[in-house]
């Protein structure tokens, strides 16, 4: 399977983005497009090696730059400080992810444009459930132990389903921003569901996070979300 990648690059606010974006070459046939946001870190090997997994699965899939190029961070105080900032401005984060979206469908890759989705990690997790609240045209958003709480600002109409993937351990999203994301989805009758896994804390589908990772949670949570694309990218 010649999985095949290539950098796409796009300028959004005078800053230069830089995407992973990689497909199975074996067939030029258009397919759908799945984005994937990543952690605080940013766009790292964790995110690309996710791109590639579901490159293999039969996607173009597109690891986005939310930082941009000047800017990714060199340790994980940077990348607090990063993602502090785009936390304290979900107007500019919201733009950024529009861009993203954009220079993806514009990147000349063998894709589908009417067949799109997003995953996200951690702070990517809270990224895609902004994408669908902007009322992106999406067909579904995957949040990995994502970040719940909503942007100071209305929701556009949620056009894509929702699937948040969740630890219920989770320090940093406890059961009561849980049901806050139940109860803000289903008042902008948005399609959702929430997968909770037991015993399972934050970053359980990182190996290098240890004394988070979970084996176990890993695997069911990825079979989830491939359920998922095949429904709403059918």
């Amino acid at each position: 399977m010649p999985i095949v990648a290539q950098p796409v690059r796009h300028i959004y606010g005078g800053n230069t983005f830089e995407a992973f974006a990689t497909w199975d070459d074996a067939s030029s046939a258009p397919r759908p497009l799945v984005l994937v946001a990543g952690t605080f870190m940013g766009r790292t090997r964790f995110e690309e090696s996710k791109a590639r997994s579901l490159a293999e699965l039969g996607y173009v899939a597109v690891a986005i730059d939310l930082y941009g190029v000047d800017h990714w961070p060199a340790g994980m105080e940077q990348a607090r400080i990063a993602m502090d900032a785009l936390n304290a401005d979900r107007a500019e984060l919201k733009g950024r992810l529009r861009a993203a979206l954009d220079a993806a469908l514009a990147a000349g890759t063998p894709i589908d444009p009417a067949k799109i989705a997003a995953i996200g990690f951690c702070f990517g997790g809270k990224c895609v459930l902004d994408l669908a609240r902007s009322g992106a045209n999406v067909a579904g958003v995957v949040s990995f132990h994502g970040l719940y709480d909503a942007p100071p600002f209305p929701n556009g109409a949620i056009k894509a389903k929702i699937l948040a993937l969740h630890g219920w351990d989770d320090p940093l999203a406890p059961p009561e921003a849980v049901l806050a994301l139940a109860r803000e989805m289903t008042e902008a009758g948005a399609d959702w569901q929430v997968h909770a896994y037991g015993h399972t804390v934050h970053g359980f589908t990182n190996p290098a996070r240890e004394g988070m990772y979970s084996p176990v949670a890993d695997a069911r949570s990825w079979q989830a979300m491939a359920n998922f694309l095949g429904e709403v990218l059918a």
